[in-house]
């Protein structure tokens, strides 16, 4: 693979069923770039997200991160996956861990550090997101705001090579999502490659270089932002735009 992209997906295919929720999707992510994903609900945009680092195998297709194959059955895909940090919709943290131990666990028990190199990288983290006052706390004790955002410095302790986010702010109530939205601006500000599954066209619009639009696990358009949300060349992608807008008031 070339070395401007960091992230190759090429033909890659998925379905349950009868149901084929990815219909031979390719695309690339050059390193330091933000994807945004939209498109309707159950169009593939999340499984799309899961089978690039195999957490749902694929059925057909072949995954790239720089240049190891993330579909070959011969590649170490625990050891790949370090490299892409994962945020999820909900936010699944350990609840009987501190925010600290969230960060800190995979630090000493995947990397193996030591603890106290884990918990001064974990402390890093925290602070980069704006939890240095919550560090202490349990789950049960923090919003949802503060959790995803327990789980982005959890993924960035790790060193990822490209970060991916599937609707991290979909569970939240919008004063919430502000704040995870604002890590996230951060973060793509300092270079992180990124690829977000969302709803939020404000952020995309500020802050993605391209947009994906998906349909019907097709991807329909791909773009930059002015080109997408103000010229878009096909009509679903204009009609989507449009019922977004009225929804959300963006």
């Amino acid at each position: 693979m070339g070395s401007e992209n960091i992230l190759t997906v090429k033909d890659l295919v998925k379905e349950f069923g009868d149901n084929r929720v990815l219909d031979k999707i390719s695309f690339t992510v050059k390193r330091g770039e933000v994807v945004v994903i939209i498109g309707p609900s159950g169009t593939g945009k999340s499984t799309l997200l899961r089978c690039i680092n195999s957490l749902t195998p694929p059925d057909e297709g072949r995954v790239w991160l720089d240049d190891r194959e993330i579909t070959d059955k011969h590649s170490n895909i625990n050891q790949i996956r370090q490299d892409i940090g994962f945020v999820f919709q909900h936010f699944a943290l350990f609840n009987h861990l501190s925010a600290l131990g969230n960060v800190e666990v995979g630090l000493y028990k995947v990397k193996k550090m030591t603890r106290e190199a884990a918990r001064k990288k974990a402390i890093e983290e925290l602070t980069r997101v704006g939890l240095q006052d919550h560090m202490e706390k349990f789950p049960a004790e923090l919003s949802g705001g503060q959790q995803q955002r327990v789980g982005i410095a959890r993924s960035l302790a790790m060193d990822p090579k490209i970060m991916m986010f599937d609707e991290p702010t979909s569970a939240l109530d919008p004063e919430l999502t502000g704040e995870v939205l604002t890590v996230m601006k951060d973060l793509a500000q300092a270079g992180m490659t990124m690829v977000v599954v969302s709803h939020e066209i404000g952020f995309a619009r500020a802050v993605a270089d391209r947009i994906v639009f998906m349909e019907e696990g097709n991807i329909v358009e791909d773009g930059p932002p002015e080109e997408i949300l103000k010229n878009a060349k096909k009509a679903r992608t204009r009609e989507f735009l449009h019922k977004i807008t009225e929804l959300y008031g963006e």
